[in-house]
């Protein structure tokens, strides 16, 4: 919505798993809500609450832009897609493709016990009565100099993410690259997290990282285009012990796009989990859309 050629309001609601209510498993969520002012041309300030710019995925996080029916591992555990909070944003262009973010935001709020404890997915309040104790710090570079390339680095720094331990300072480093050149796409991602103190360390989650690779290939059909993938992902949340912790999958499987916002989706992947656990090859459908 705009107020003014120079004053814009977004916001994007969301209903997950379809019913929502007290007991249900599904919920109804605000992940965008904010105005966002033109400082000059091509710098701009926000308010409110938004996506982080972190990793391809969290900003722009709908079915149709993505190959497989589930989001890969990697930006799901270690960033973890999808990730909003409120604060203040700037962002602009700097010339010769290069664009930036600089963001002051709520925290994560990270267990210190439990099989979740120092997970970063869930340390997300989701700005639901989110404690400030310890507000967090967020910057992108991107570059976009060439059609189809996008290159983007982009790290985070808060100084407590349990909000309260005093001694769990924590960097987040993520680097991406998303090319597509005619037919051909690749994605390739890199994230890692570094906790700082001695609950993480005892438990091995101070370092926790995640990586894949995905080629793909796009065409043309009589209605619509079809793409076809394979993905290789490697995570590890508990990556500073010395057990079997590391996750890899293999995904392969195709979309199918008789609109550009409306897809079919189905894939198959191979799990190699922990010695700990267990969990069986699936094949996956699914249909998405957004409008």
């Amino acid at each position: 919505w705009c107020f003014s050629t120079s004053l814009r309001f977004f916001s994007e609601v969301e209903l997950e798993h379809s019913l929502a209510g007290e007991g249900k498993k599904g919920e109804v969520e605000l992940e965008q809500a904010f105005v966002e002012f033109d400082l000059t041309g091509t710098q701009k300030a926000q308010a409110g609450l938004f996506l982080l710019p972190i990793g391809i995925l969290n900003e722009t996080h709908e079915p149709p832009t993505f190959y497989g029916v589930e989001r890969n591992g990697v930006e799901t555990n270690i960033i973890p897609t999808t990730w909003w909070e409120g604060g203040v944003q700037a962002r602009g262009e700097l010339g010769r493709g290069f664009s930036y973010n600089l963001a002051m935001h709520s925290g994560l709020d990270v267990p210190t016990t439990g099989a979740n404890a120092f997970r970063p997915r869930n340390g997300r309040a989701k700005v639901s009565e989110a404690p400030a104790n310890d507000p967090a710090i967020t910057a992108r570079l991107r570059w976009n100099g060439l059609p189809g390339v996008e290159l983007g680095l982009s790290g985070q720094y808060q100084n407590d993410i349990t909000q309260n331990a005093d001694d769990s300072e924590a960097f987040l480093i993520e680097t991406h690259a998303d090319l597509r050149r005619g037919p051909f796409g690749f994605r390739a991602l890199y994230a890692r997290w570094d906790i700082e103190g001695s609950l993480a360390e005892a438990l091995g989650r101070d370092e926790q990282y995640g990586w894949y690779a995905e080629p793909s290939y796009r065409f043309a059909v009589p209605v619509g285009e079809v793409g076809v993938f394979a993905r290789y992902s490697r995570w590890d949340n508990t990556a500073g012990d010395n057990l079997d912790s590391k996750f890899n999958q293999l995904q392969f499987g195709l979309n199918y796009w008789p609109h550009p916002d409306v897809v079919l989706k189905a894939d198959y992947q191979f799990d190699d989990t922990p010695s700990s656990t267990s969990e069986d090859d699936r094949f996956n459908l699914g249909v998405g859309f957004q409008f």
